[in-house]
């Protein structure tokens, strides 16, 4: 096979991964128009249409769907074999792409990155922060981070640092209009902010105290999915925020803001940094690992 058909392929196979020929340019270091050419040339090649374009989105025939079967683990394993070859080098060496919610990216991640990159010149770091729902199987990443060790069928889970938890805060001037809160059933008469996922759904808040249980759902008028907007809108007095610690310590420590119902705001469960079973470790990915671990 020529360079040039392998190319085309690794073209295609980015595009049906991310259904863009945008992102899939992105990925390949080349503009969309260079991949749009590419997916022509395979396709005039072969003599089959492989995916369904339109202005606004792309889709996969079904015989582009067949191909993307077959080059998903055959890329998969030419990967995974130049991986191997990274324990032949003095250092980590390559590309590392991993998924992280953006609304716990900076104090989860922010840290490692300049020490590890520093340690390792030859290792390339590329962090998506997002707090959709992601597929990183489908979408070509490494790893993934989330809570709880529950993970899908097929992932390995390692516990990470470090522990979260979210808290409820509010300003001064908030809390001189109303009563500060002494247990999670006096925030009926609060306004409270509507913590949104990037779907639209919005989730509950909850408390724990002595082995008893209390889940609050707002009905603010406000709803955000956006902790860092969150976090301004409690510093501008309009409403109560449920946000992460760890973003609004310095306005705490400040009195810029007011934790209220400290005692009833558990830890959260460890973190875990989980990726796919059959994946070969490379020494880039390893390196990630003890980092993340709190060991390099």
């Amino acid at each position: 096979m020529r360079a040039s058909e392998l190319s085309e392929l690794a073209a295609f196979a980015a595009v049906a991964r991310h259904k863009s020929f945008r992102k899939a340019g992105e990925e390949r270091g080349v503009t969309a128009s260079a991949i749009s050419h590419a997916i022509l040339n395979l396709e005039n090649r072969i003599g089959v249409r492989l995916l369904n374009r339109t202005t606004r989105s792309v889709s996969l025939t079904e015989a582009g769907d067949l191909l993307q079967s077959y080059l998903d683990p055959a890329f998969g394993e030419i990967t995974s074999a130049l991986d191997a070859l990274n324990r032949f080098r003095d250092t980590p060496f390559g590309r590392v792409r991993i998924n992280v919610p953006n609304s716990i990216a900076p104090f989860v991640i922010g840290h490692i990155i300049g020490p590890l990159l520093e340690k390792n010149p030859n290792l390339e770091l590329e962090i998506s922060a997002t707090d959709r729902l992601v597929d990183i199987v489908k979408e070509g990443f490494d790893a993934g981070i989330r809570f709880g060790e529950r993970v899908s069928e097929g992932m390995i889970a390692l516990r990470i640092k470090p522990r979260l938890r979210l808290v409820v805060v509010g300003s001064p001037a908030y809390l001189e209009r109303r009563p500060k809160p002494i247990t999670p059933h006096d925030l009926k008469w609060h306004l409270c902010i509507q913590n949104m996922f990037p779907s639209g759904a919005r989730y509950a808040w909850d408390f724990e105290k002595g082995g008893q249980s209390v889940t609050f759902q707002p009905t603010g008028p406000l709803s955000l999915d956006d902790h860092e907007l969150m976090v301004e809108a409690a510093l501008s007095g309009v409403a109560l925020a449920y946000v992460w610690e760890n973003r609004v310590q310095k306005h705490i420590a400040n009195g810029e803001l007011v934790q209220v119902l400290g005692d009833w705001c558990q830890p959260e469960q460890p973190l875990y940094l989980y990726y796919p079973s059959r994946r070969h470790l490379s020494a880039g990915f390893r390196a990630l690992i003890d980092a993340m671990k709190g060991k390099a």
